[in-house]
């Protein structure tokens, strides 16, 4: 049987299917995860995954893809690495770094970002398969590449993630290998082009590699593709393209010459498809130009005139204008626009001429005829079209693309070998390029056909004239195929013109190159020959040469024919002596020879020279030659000729510095040759050495000009492989030597030496070596001495204190470091140290300090530095330069640019030991960068920290023992230099010298500081431990230092991702276990000096504890308990320590740090110590209690911080400020109160802000003690004095509760404020404010409308809620008009996967223990706590009703309870009430909007209490209705109309009857003899109603007015019939005079909509008997009519369903609208007038939309406002139930449009707004739903946030994995769709 076999060839692939583990032993995989193969069985493999190498397994064979891969080690060890390239890998890591993050981006829904690394991804994606195709040709392999890394970079930088450093090859740097100064610049360039790439993104899209491109070279190229030609033509024709200049109107470049076949084709059918030619040699100065045209002529080739009647044989061949098209690549050459695929069209403008507007052929709206007429030439046109905004091209025109290359043509061959190749056509740009590259051999002459002017003579018409040019030599020999009409074509021999049709004045600007070997120019001509040609064959042939002219291209003194117009002479032609051209060529050829020889070129007459008559007709050319070869320079020529003329040699060599530049380095090599020649030929004298060194010099620096900087090499070569004067060496110094010594005269010539210094030198050191060579050594002691000499010439000139000599210094500090690399080849390097060192030494003090060091920079730079001798004596000198310039602060920036590059050579590997220089370099420069560092301000910081890295970097163990010993026996001096060194490390830790995203260069700062700082701890303990020597401070800087270095950002592995965090841990491991462990071993080290550190170490020892390292932690924790131990030793407590860790932990946690694992751990290892300590076990115990009970709080805060939900952080931050509280920690505790005020202020919870602001207040005194810091912790509030502050917090107290409109409290403070005004302060100024203010608030008490709001109680059950809600019950204070379904819609959105209950019930333990989430919401009534000073006395409503909703911690609610059998007859009897009171914490409002309940009581009233509750508060309702009506006479009559009918309109009758049925009969006597008393009472309730509703009827008697007269007159009829029978069965009652009418009081200015309820306890539930006719009624409501009834019968099902209270109101109205009487219409209208009349002595009409913050309810629960005291705010009942009850209701009489509303009936006790059920039946469902804010939570657990699958590929599309082979598992089944968990509304759970 097999087994599992190590693999061999299968190392490494990845995964292209996903694979679900089915068992223990298998591996599931993901497609993209790479897999590391240990062994492979039949078509298994067992392995890893490289993310994740811990966990082993199994998969299927066939879902891998292998790949290359190279093994390294084995067995245990073995790893793979895959042998793609470095970028390839990169690519790959870079985008699973990213998809991590796209998708987080998809969550957070950040679109724009999503979307822009969308397409980064794509392009990466693209790109790697194009690298990994392996078909890229080379050049566009490094283009891609390019944009590779750029395209990372910029991402990387874009989504914050850290910046790659790379080598110019694009590879990453590995930091180990990099010096850190290398590793520095490499960071701010890559920086810096992240930077220019993003700037440039965001100004315009343009590729920033191409930019580089074109600003790196001179040269550039526009490559153009012909892609068609779209013109009707009929004939063959020549397309000439090339670049024009519309403002200057000339070309720029030759033609580009396409042939054009009449077929539509091109002519050489080879080029089809392969129309390509390039413009090159452009320049910086064409980027300069205004604007570049590309222009296409289009000249046709044929008959004169386009006829179809061929009726004659016309002529052919002949070469006709036909137009031209115009495009404008501005752009294009700017590089504005850059799409090399975009096909550009170019419109074509015809020409109209002759036969066009004969035949009408072409019709040219935009030219007027003139225009169009005879006379415009191709040029012209050109113009005219550039200048036309539009043209009328009827779709003919050219299709070409265009995109420009960088480079000169040989660079653009090279890289772009795809686009110009050998066939691709070169156009030359006319003229030179800017930069003239040597080997560029070139022999141009570029000859213009300008214009001519011939003379009809015997023609009737103008001449069609043709000019024929032709080049021939002197002896008549015509030069064969050197004109060459444009690129693209063959040389030809002779060239046509362009005929233009019967014109006198032709203007050709025909632009032709004649290209003569360089051996024939001097005996060649340029002969034209000009003829009239015929439209007709048979005429043409006959017509002959009328003219000639020429025009010799070598002038009479050797120089080339000079650029410009030429004005030829036309010969008339004789046909016998054309052919004879001695006789011509001796003639004058132009108009400026023949004034020359003194002819006058005006007269009309025909001269006759020798036999030759000149023409009158005349004719331009121009001409330019652009060649290396010929020169049209006199003085230039005569030099390289000196020997012919000796006696001009002298002004030959002057003359040579006014000869233009490119003459010169044209024939550099003869030059130089000829001036070495004079030189040496004239060796015995020095007549021509300083001229000859002048025009060495002038030559020199012509080549440092940018414009022929590429002549260096050839001047390189010229000198290594051409120059031979050996002598030259000599001569060279001595004149050099001279201008030294004669500086101030000769300052402009030394200068210009100066700048050639280089080349002059290696001028000098080849002519040595050339002559030792020959000669051995022969002289060598006397160039030595030169050289001497020379540098001492130097030295003096430097030390001499002229004035003018200032430059030339300069200029020697700059050049002479350029001769070291050649010198020392001929002489001793280390002498020529010494000599610089003196040099350098020379230089003035405080002078030229930056040329100076640019100068040692150059020689560090030099190959002398990196020779081991010479820089043992040049580091001394630039340790000690640096030191002076450093101390003095100047100039920085070179400073640390030479330093930066002598530690780059010291780095090298290849200079020979290092090891002294570095300690120079420490000994002399590390406490100067170190106080220069730390004095140095942000701009040079990055450079100066990188150079002190380098230093400390580059140190080893050796170098720190011996730095330290450097200090000698001075004590202090160590001292300084550790204090300043911790205190600069911790500086730089803290202010992050370089950017965050520079991960490479902080993470090799943090491990060179970990090595010093572990070095000098060494120094620490050896030095500073001991009792005599102990340095408290430096220990304590030490620390600090350690600390910071611990918790710096940097190093916190647990905040990177994990692909960066496994490659620092792999790179460097955790440097702070490192620093953590030694902090531990120095702390315990102090032995008895650790008092001292307490409690100044407790802070940075708690940040340390709080990194969430386990080992760290578990080592430094114990830190703790020693400090304890060690403070309760000299003190026997540890109470210093105690509050500095509180203190500290809240700061701590609040930042972020500290876990639920850190709290574990702490109080695990701190008791484990505390219990094993004699004294410490009891105090120890307590105080870990105690912080980690803080600790409990601040995680909680900490977690919901930052939650959406502020009621949240309220909760957390009141428990954070009691917890304060409790433990005396007054700071903290004041700080926690303001952060709840400015939650608080956020939700304008403004009397909740004021409540808290109070406790503050409540701290301070009225006094003029001084406030302590932590009492004034916020800015705003100037105070010294507690008094002072307290005023101060007062005054903001008072606003608050006047926003809150808690005018009552508002008033309290305000009086304490008056007393210390008043008696106190005597500040009468703020007493009269107060006063009035005070007396403001009285005036809103009883005018303003203050909504009562209700009370909701909440329970959270579930172990799923944080700990500060779980199991809890609160009650809350809801907001103004805040229904309880909108309140239970925000409670869910808060908990959006809580569960609503659906009882009001306790929970069972089982929910409790549950791990879910409920919440059980119900309304609540609280119990009215009047003050004592109101009670039993005459209040105004208005005043008493702030006392219901206000001040108050008790709060009831009831549930009805059957006892006993159903008593179908009256089901009142045995219905008891269970009536639970809850108690809160705190009053309500206070400093939270809901406060914990804090105990329940539960009681239960019988039947009996609950009727004399009833009756007790319905005579009140009576009572204090008609005292408001007493009071104000304007009240509204309608509410007092409606309470009293409600209970004596016989229709609803039986309220007494129930009563009477269930309580006043024998049988209940009996079974209930204890409740003799209160039947007795309740009688007496029923009996006083009758003078509570007589004194009412009397009052409403009197407001009535006429219309509703009738229905007071069947009020009283009915209340007559109720009285007889009252006082018949219960006695009479009678009220005691002035009850009703106490005295007087001030009419309400407002009526109010609330009503006062009673002092007493009142029943929250009542019953209502559906049968009845009686109005439902809710005692305690504070509705209107709560009369006394029992229902006749209750035809109900209890239920528990939660609702509000109101709706009781509204079975009033519907019960109103049922009865049938005939006063009713009359009333309803009364009522309707009423109500409109009322409304606008309404203070204020409170409308639906009142409250801004509230949705508007749908219609149903829309209460108008036809009852003044009707509550504003109604719950939608329950729906109406479908029995034999509900059909007793009559329909209403008189629709009520607006004055009433209605409600169905409802068939069920409405008890506290709850419905309650006997036989635990569910709730009726929910009314149809209107709108969504109609009820608070219809879909109460629907997941709504799950995301749909979308449904699978079609089978064509789906990738179907392979199947396994036959002993495996099935592959794993399609994905299903998996359920997204709901967030927790960021509370942490």
């Amino acid at each position: 049987m097999s087994r599992w076999v190590p693999s061999k060839k299968e190392k490494y692939g990845v995964a292209i299917y996903n694979y679900d583990a089915r068992g223990e032993e298998e591996l599931s995989l993901q497609i993209g995860d790479t897999v590391h193969i240990l062994e492979t069985y039949e078509e298994w493999y067992r392995g890893y995954r490289l993310r994740r190498k811990s966990k082993k397994g199994i998969f299927p064979a066939c879902y891998i893809h292998l790949k290359d891969a190279t093994v390294e080690g084995s067995g245990q060890k073995e790893t793979v690495i895959p042998t793609e390239l470095p970028l390839v890998q990169e690519v790959t890591t870079t985008l699973r770094e990213w998809a991590t993050i796209w998708r987080d981006l998809y969550v957070g829904d950040k679109r724009e970002m999503f979307n822009c690394v969308r397409d980064m991804i794509y392009d990466l994606i693209e790109w790697r398969s194009q690298i990994l195709s392996g078909t890229l040709p080379q050049d566009e392999l490094t283009e891609l590449k390019q944009k590779v890394t750029s395209k990372i970079d910029y991402g990387n930088k874009y989504l914050g993630l850290d910046l790659v450093v790379r080598d110019k090859d694009g590879n990453i740097l590995d930091p180990e290998l990099t010096s850190t100064v290398s590793l520095f610049r490499a960071h701010e360039a890559a920086s810096k082009q992240i930077e220019d790439r993003i700037k440039e993104e965001k100004e315009q899209n343009i590729d920033l590699t191409r930019q580089a491109k074109f600003a790196s070279t001179p040269a550039f190229a526009l490559f153009v593709t012909l892609k068609n030609v779209v013109c009707k033509i009929g004939e063959d024709a020549e397309v000439l393209m090339s670049l024009y200049d519309p403002v200057e109107s000339k070309f720029i470049s030759e033609s580009y010459l396409v042939k054009w076949s009449s077929s539509g084709l091109v002519k050489d059918i080879d080029q089809l498809h392969n129309l390509r030619a390039v413009f090159t040699d452009l320049g910086s100065e064409d980027l300069k130009r205004e604007k570049i045209s590309f222009v296409c002529q289009i000249v046709r080739v044929g008959r004169m005139e386009l006829r179809d009647n061929n009726t004659k044989k016309l002529t052919s061949g002949l070469r006709r204008p036909f137009g031209v098209a115009v495009m404008d690549v501005t752009d294009i050459i700017m590089g504005k626009t850059d799409d090399e695929d975009k096909q550009h069209f170019i419109p074509f403008q015809p020409l109209a001429l002759d036969d066009a507007i004969l035949h009408k052929q072409l019709n040219i709206s935009r030219f007027s005829p003139r225009v169009a007429g005879e006379s415009d030439f191709l040029q012209t046109v050109i113009n005219k079209v550039i200048t036309a905004k539009e043209v009328n091209h009827k779709g003919q025109g050219l299709w070409v693309t265009l995109k420009l290359l960088p480079g000169d043509i040989h660079q653009i061959r090279k890289e772009f070998p795809h686009l110009v190749d050998r066939s691709t056509a070169v156009a030359r740009k006319m003229g030179f390029p800017e930069i003239i590259m040597p080997g560029d051999i070139r022999n141009d002459i570029y000859v213009t056909l300008v214009q001519g002017d011939f003379d009809k003579g015997s023609k009737t018409t103008p001449k069609n004239v043709e000019v024929t040019m032709s080049v021939y030599d002197e002896d008549g020999k015509k030069l064969e195929n050197v004109i060459f009409p444009g690129a693209g074509d063959e040389g030809i021999n002779e060239y046509k013109s362009v005929i233009y049709y019967q014109v006198k004045q032709p203007r050709w600007f025909e632009t032709i190159k004649v290209a003569i070997p360089i051996e024939d120019v001097n005996r060649s001509h340029l002969r034209f020959t000009f003829r009239h040609r015929s439209s007709q064959d048979s005429k043409d042939k006959s017509e002959k040469i009328f003219a000639l002219s020429f025009v010799k291209l070598m002038r009479y003194d050797g120089t080339t024919l000079r650029d410009g117009e030429h004005d030829l002479i036309v010969y008339k032609a004789e046909a016998k002596r054309l052919e004879d051209f001695s006789l011509y060529l001796n003639l004058p050829s132009t108009k400026l020879e023949l004034e020359e020889k003194g002819y006058s070129t005006t007269g009309k007459n025909s001269h006759n020279l020798g036999n030759c008559t000149i023409s009158k007709d005349s004719f331009q050319i121009s001409t330019l030659v652009c060649s290396t070869k010929l020169t049209q320079n006199v003085d230039l020529l005569g030099l390289l000729k000196w020997r012919s003329n000796t006696s001009l040699l002298q002004q030959n060599l002057r003359q040579l510095m006014k000869v233009d530049g490119g003459e010169v380095v044209k024939f550099l090599q003869d030059t130089l040759d000829a001036l070495f020649n004079i030189m040496m030929e004239n060796s015995d004298s020095d007549t021509f050495d300083t001229l000859v060194f002048d025009a060495l010099v002038f030559i020199i620096g012509l080549i440092a000009d940018r414009k022929f900087q590429h002549f260096n090499p050839v001047l390189e070569t010229y000198i290594r492989k051409h120059f031979s004067a050996t002598l030259a060496y000599t001569k060279l110094t001595k004149v050099l030597k001279n201008y030294v010594e004669n500086a101030e005269k000769l300052t402009e010539q030394l200068l210009m030496a100066m700048k050639a210094l280089e080349y002059i030198f290696k001028f000098i050191v080849r002519s040595r070596v050339l002559f030792i060579q020959l000669y051995e050594n022969k002289g060598e002691a006397d160039f030595m001495d030169s050289l001497r000499n020379l540098f001492t010439s130097f030295n003096d000139m430097m030390n001499s204190n002229s004035e003018n000599t200032g430059m030339v210094k300069g200029a020697a500090l700059k050049y002479i470091p350029t001769i070291v690399n050649d010198v020392k080849l001929v002489f001793d390097p280390k002498e020529l140290s010494k000599l610089f060192t003196e040099f350098i030494l020379k230089v003035p003090q405080g002078r030229l300090v930056k040329q100076k060091l640019d100068c040692l920079i150059d020689i560090v730079h030099s190959d002398l530095f990196a020779h081991h001798d010479c820089r043992e004596i040049l580091l001394p000198l630039m340790t000690e330069q640096l030191k002076s310039h450093l101390e003095k602060q100047e100039e920085p920036r070179a400073c640390c640019q030479l330093l930066s590059d002598i530690m780059e050579v010291l780095y090298r590997k290849d200079v020979g030991p290092t090891q002294w220089h570095v300690q120079v370099v420490m000994e002399k420069l590390l406490r100067t960068i170190n106080r220069t560092v730390i004095s140095m301000g942000q701009d040079y910081t990055g450079s100066f920290v990188a150079c002190m890295t380098a230093i400390l970097r580059q140190m080893d163990d050796y170098h720190y023992t011996h730095l330290i010993s450097t200090f000698g026996k001075i004590r202090s001096d160590v001292v300084d230099f550790l204090m300043e060194t911790f205190i600069m490390f911790k500086n730089l830790i803290g202010k992050n010298v370089y950017p965050s995203d520079w991960i490479i260069m902080n993470m090799m700062q943090n491990k060179v500081f970990l090595r010093a700082i572990s070095q000098y701890a060494v120094v620490l303990n050896k030095k500073f431990l001991d009792q005599a020597n102990f340095e408290l401070q430096l220990w304590n800087n030490y620390f600090h230092l350690a600390v910071a270095f611990l918790t710096q950002e940097s190093l916190q592995l647990e905040n990177f991702s994990s692909d960066k965090r496994s490659k620092i841990f792999q790179k460097y491991q955790d440097m702070r276990r490192q620093i953590g462990f030694e902090i531990r071993d120095m702390w315990y080290n102090l032995g008895p000096h650790k008092i001292k550190f307490i409690p100044e170490m407790v802070g940075p020892v708690l940040e340390m504890t709080l990194v969430p390292e386990i080992e760290l932690r578990k080592a430094t924790i114990p830190i703790f308990f020693d400090m304890m131990q060690c403070e309760f030793h000299f003190t026997c407590s540890f109470q210093r320590f105690e509050n500095e860790i509180i203190t500290k932990l809240d700061h701590e946690v609040e930042g972020g740090r500290g876990d639920e694992q850190y709290k574990v751990l702490f109080q695990k290892i701190l008791l484990e110590h505390c219990r094993k300590h004699k004294y410490l076990a009891r105090t120890g115990e307590a105080f870990v209690t105690l912080v980690v009970r803080l600790l409990e709080r601040l995680l909680d805060y900490r977690t919901i911080m930052h939650d959406e939900n502020k009621e949240n952080r309220m909760s957390c931050t009141v428990n954070v400020l009691n917890f304060y509280k409790e433990i005396d920690r007054e700071e903290m505790y004041i700080r926690y109160l303001y952060k709840l005020c400015d939650l608080h202020r956020e939700c304008d919870n403004y009397t909740e802000a004021a409540y808290t602001l109070l406790l503050h207040a409540k701290l301070l005194k009225w006094s003029d003690e001084p406030c302590a810091a932590h009492l004034t912790q916020r800015e705003g509030y100037q105070a010294t004095t507690q008094g002072q502050l307290k005023d101060q917090l007062y005054q903001d107290i008072i606003n608050y509760f006047d926003k809150g409109k808690m005018w009552e409290e508002a008033i309290k403070l305000s009086k304490e404020l008056v007393e210390q005004y008043e008696n106190e302060m005597f500040d009468f100024e703020q007493l009269s404010e107060s006063l009035r203010k005070q007396a403001q608030f009285y005036e809103n008490i009883v005018t303003v409308i203050r909504p009562k709001p209700d009370y909701f109680a909440v329970g959270y059950y579930g172990m799923g809620f944080p700990s500060f809600l779980r199991n809890k019950m609160f009650m809350y204070r809801g907001k103004e008009y805040e229904r309880r379904e909108d309140f239970e819609v925000r409670l869910l959105t808060q908990f959006p996967n809580a569960e609503k209950m659906k009882t009001t019930a306790p929970p069972s333990e089982d929910t409790k223990s549950s791990s879910g989430q409920y919440i059980q919401c119900f309304t609540v009534k609280p119990i009215l706590n009047l003050p004592a000073k109101f009670q039993n006395k005459p209040v105004a409503e208005q005043i008493l009703s702030f006392y219901t909703a206000n001040e108050v911690h008790e709060f009831q609610y009831s549930r009805p309870v059957r006892k006993g059998e159903k008593d179908p007859d009256n089901e009142f009897a045995n219905m008891w009430l269970e009536r639970t009171t809850y108690t809160t914490a705190y009053k309500l409002p206070g400093i939270l909007r809901w406060f914990e309940v804090k105990s329940v009581y539960t009681e239960e009233i019988s039947p009996l209490e609950n009727a004399l509750e009833t009756m007790q508060l319905a005579n009140e309702k009576i009572s204090s209705m008609v005292q408001r009506h007493l009071a104000d006479p304007n009240l509204p009559i309608n509410p007092l109309s409606m309470l009293l009918n409600g209970i004596v309109d016989p229709a609803v009758m039986g309220g007494f009857a129930n009563y009477e049925k269930a309580f006043f009969n024998d049988k209940y006597m009996l079974e209930h003899p204890e409740d003799h008393e209160k039947i007795e009472k309740l009688k007496d309730l029923i009996a006083w109603q009758i003078p509570h509703l007589a004194e009412g009827l009397r009052v409403h008697g009197e407001k009535v007015t006429e219309a509703l007269r009738p229905f007071h007159d069947r009020m009283e009829s009915c209340f007559k019939q109720l009285r007889e029978k009252v006082e018949k069965q219960y006695g009479v009652r009678t009220l005691q005079a002035g009850d009703e009418r106490r005295g007087p009081r001030p009419p309400s200015m407002v009526r109010s909509f609330t009503m006062p309820s009673s002092q007493r306890p009142l029943s929250v539930a009542s019953v209502t008997s559906m049968s009845s006719d009686n109005p439902p009624s809710r005692p305690g409501s504070d509705g209107f009519a709560l009369e006394p009834f029992l229902p006749k019968k209750l035809h109900t099902k209890s239920q528990d369903k939660l609702d509000r209270d109101e709706p009781e109101r509204d079975r009033k109205e519907r019960k109103k609208e049922k009865r049938n009487s005939k006063h009713q219409e009359g009333f309803d209208k009364e009522l309707k007038t009423a109500e409109i009349s009322i409304q606008p002595s309404e203070a204020v009409i409170l409308s639906e939309t009142i409250s801004p913050l509230r949705p508007q309810r749908p219609k149903s629960q829309v209460l108008n406002q036809m009852a003044g005291d009707r509550r504003l705010s109604v719950s939608p009942g329950p729906p109406p139930s479908i029995n034999s009850t509900s059909l007793h209701v009559p329909p209403p009489i008189t629709p009520r449009n607006k004055s009433t509303f209605s409600l169905h009936a409802v068939s069920s006790p409405e008890l506290n707004g709850m419905g309650c059920t006997d036989k635990g039946e569910t709730p009726p469902p929910l009314p149809v739903k209107v709108c969504t804010g109609d009820y608070g939570n219809l879909l109460e657990n629907q997941d709504l946030t799950s995301p749909s699958t979308p449904p699978p590929p079609p089978p064509h599309q789906r990738h179907i994995p392979p199947p396994l082979p036959s002993k495996t598992p099935p592959p794993p089944p399609p994905k299903t769709t998996r359920k997204q968990a709901s967030i927790d509304s960021g509370i942490v759970q």
